[in-house]
């Protein structure tokens, strides 16, 4: 009896997978694409909504009727009003290609970006299915909240958490869709032990301090971070690249927010339209805070002690971040006024490293911006975990775009943020030249898969790329048609920036940013 009992287990484990799947909350319904399955709009935890504004996510209730999962839910709250945007926002998606539950298929799941401000899953620039086909793997992408329903910390909402912290709601959002993935994938073809997240810009940042968080340990297995990383130290007055407040900090701006509002309670607070928050998302308490429970510290303090979530990691830039980023206006004079307010001490030594170029058009001064908020951080990351950790690290360079001619107004640019995004998903319709961009498109991807699959990039009929370690710190330079394995860009330059964040975490360093 006992064999036939083992048999028939075996059996419906190894059942067709179709597009109903009951999940452990029930079941869902979702559609066929030419022998992709997909299913969209997924609840993950209870609507934030009413006393939940602002609170953890807490778990979804169980359903009976099945659910139709076939179309996206609202995005977050974010900008003006609009019928895409609602606060009951906590939704994933998921695309497989497995025929079979059983198939126990890799899973890669996407955290958009937008500044923690803006951004959601049905965007057509992350549409998961082209990337699922190329590599047979299993994708999700995950709802959070964003801007001051996702971030908003007050000295009042601290008081009522049992861990007497707030803010940090949209990372907590992540971590949850996470564990629903995890908990249920299986039943998708998916293998909850093979878990890797990926994300760029905002979604890059997630990434990073989801490896620095001990409440996401265990959930995922590798991490791939695209313009992202977050090792800056906390300051009082934010600035691309150093982010992050304390909480006592952040508290204070969101009293001036409720003060703005009008309200003169928690309770009005939550009480008032979702849409008020929509048009203050700009503001404060729009990202996340250094609040000793979900980011427990300094990130790279705790990288240096090895305190972080040791998982493969594959991590970059591109090449002209600058130029999606105007900071301290445009123009020699505005670059050096600006670059002596934010870095003090080293801004003669940071603006001899980053000079002003007219030969370059200006990006060798656009550099500073891009390796500030995007370049130093990716860099010291490789570093720290190449150092105290075991797992491998995989660093890369971005650098795909036309060559402008000299006088022309695009005339020393590289590759802006977010230009990579099209080339890992590959939607060559939004590449700039479809045909010349796809070999690079190509190998990207499946460099993208291959890590996913084994925690390493590598793979058969691909240029090699090595991992990174601090006694031979090579880079891939993702350039088409041929990725090659080359230095660190600007890594004297890097040097001097690395000298000024050192700097900011000494008695000296943090006295001077109050």
């Amino acid at each position: 009896m006992l064999i036939v009992l083992i048999a028939l287990g075996a059996s419906a484990q190894n059942k067709a997978l179709t597009t109903k799947v009951n999940t452990l909350n029930g079941p869902i319904e979702g559609y066929e694409a030419d022998g992709m399955k997909i299913f969209k709009g997924i609840p993950f935890a209870q609507p934030p909504v009413g006393d939940l504004r602002w609170k953890a996510p807490q778990p979804v209730k169980s359903w009976t009727e099945t659910k139709m999962t076939k179309q996206y839910a609202a995005g977050p709250i974010q900008g003006a009003p609009s019928p895409q945007y609602c606060e009951d926002c906590l939704y994933l998606n998921i695309w497989t290609p497995a025929k079979k539950s059983n198939e126990k298929l890799p899973v890669l799941v996407w955290i958009y970006g937008g500044g923690f401000v803006f951004g959601n899953t049905a965007d057509p620039s992350y549409d998961c299915e082209a990337l699922a086909r190329k590599g047979g793997i299993v994708m999700a992408s995950i709802n959070y909240r964003v801007g001051q329903l996702g971030f908003l910390t007050l000295p009042e909402l601290s008081a009522e958490d049992e861990h007497h912290v707030s803010g940090n709601y949209g990372l907590l959002d992540q971590m949850a869709g996470l564990d629903w993935i995890r908990k249920n994938i299986e039943k998708f073809g998916g293998d909850p032990n093979k878990i890797t997240i990926f994300g760029e810009s905002a979604g890059g940042i997630s990434v990073s301090m989801l490896c620095g968080s001990p409440l996401a340990k265990g959930l995922f297995q590798g991490a791939i971070s695209q313009s992202g990383g977050n090792f800056g130290p906390s300051r009082p007055t934010t600035y691309p690249g150093e982010n992050m407040k304390t909480l006592a900090d952040a508290e204070q701006d969101g009293k001036k927010i409720m003060e703005q509002l009008g309200a003169k309670s928690l309770k009005e607070l939550r009480a008032m339209d979702a849409s008020k928050f929509a048009s203050q998302g700009l503001g404060a308490c729009s990202w996340p805070v250094v609040d000793g429970y979900v980011i427990p510290g300094d990130q790279s303090e705790l990288y240096a002690q090895g305190k972080y979530n040791d998982v493969p990691v594959l991590i970059g830039y591109n090449s002209d971040e600058g130029a999606s980023f105007q900071f301290g206006g445009s123009g020699k004079d505005n670059y050096i006024k600006s670059t002596q307010e934010r870095y003090g001490k080293y801004a003669d030594a940071l603006l001899k490293a980053y000079p002003y170029n007219d030969e370059d058009n200006g990006k060798t001064s656009r550099d500073l911006m891009r390796d500030a908020a995007f370049g130093w951080q990716t860099w010291n990351w490789a570093r720290l975990q190449a150092q105290t950790g075991k797992s491998k690290v995989f660093l890369y360079y971005f650098d795909e775009h036309p060559e402008y001619a000299k006088g022309t107004p695009n005339y020393g640019k590289g590759s802006p943020h977010g230009q990579d995004v099209a080339f890992v998903f590959q939607h060559m319709d939004k590449c700039e030249r479809p045909e010349a961009d796809r070999p690079l498109s190509d190998i990207m991807g499946q460099y993208w898969i291959n890590f996913a699959k084994y925690g390493d990039p590598n793979g058969k009929g691909l240029p090699v790329w090595p991992a990174f370690n601090n006694q031979n710190p090579k880079t891939m330079h993702l350039s088409g048609p041929t990725p090659y394995a080359d230095n660190v860009p600007s890594e004297s330059a890097l040097k001097v920036l690395d000298e000024y964040f050192s700097w900011r975490r000494t008695a000296e360093g943090k006295a001077w940013a109050k």
